[in-house]
């Protein structure tokens, strides 16, 4: 009997031995179609994610001699269209902290937005926020979503990041300050939300 309770408590002994010893071991695969797969292991829950939020000035520049976004392709029909549909444009935007353009530069909007919609304008907006500023200079926050510009606020999806703002995640809002009908230029309100570590 007493042989009995020792072999059981040894085997619960090393069954949780074993159990245990998977949660910190790495996973590895013998399987060659994961040969791909280097290392896989839990997250580390000291780390704590931080939320910011930012607000940025976004200067579309369609006019004059150094024009911050240039159309780049259209359809056939994009000219006749009531919406533009089919134009794509390529932006490198400046970032300030203020409405003028001449206020402090934090970075800029690189990608491009494209018209989108066949019977009302809406934007497939593709852009990085490459900061340049201070602590995160070289960092970026990826954004890509849907833009209705006629609504009074929009909100579009941040993807991702780099630099401080890896795995980021969260939205933006964007509100139009400033458009120029006879320019075509744009000033809008970026408030940025973003969850990052």
């Amino acid at each position: 009997m007493d042989t009995c309770i020792r072999t059981t408590f040894s085997s619960l002994l090393l069954l949780l031995f074993i159990s245990s010893a998977g949660k910190f071991a790495l996973v590895t695969s013998s399987d060659p179609a994961d040969a791909y797969l280097l290392s896989s292991k839990s997250v580390s829950r000291t780390t704590v994610e931080k939320k910011s939020h930012f607000r940025f000035y976004w200067h579309d520049i369609v006019s004059g001699p150094n024009p911050t976004a240039v159309r780049v392709a259209e359809a056939p029909g994009t000219n006749t269209s009531s919406t533009f549909f089919g134009a794509i444009v390529m932006i490198d935007d400046p970032l300030t902290t203020g409405p003028d353009v001449k206020s402090k530069l934090v970075g800029r909007a690189q990608g491009f937005y494209a018209s989108a919609g066949l019977k009302n304008v809406g934007l497939l907006m593709a852009m990085n926020f490459v900061l340049t500023d201070g602590k995160y200079n070289g960092s970026t926050i990826a954004i890509l979503g849907h833009n209705e510009v006629f609504s009074p606020v929009r909100e579009m999806p941040i993807v991702g990041g780099s630099g401080l703002f890896r795995f980021a995640r969260g939205y933006v809002q964007a509100r139009t300050y400033l458009f120029d009908t006879k320019r075509g230029d744009a000033v809008v309100e970026y408030n940025v939300f973003v969850n990052h570590y």
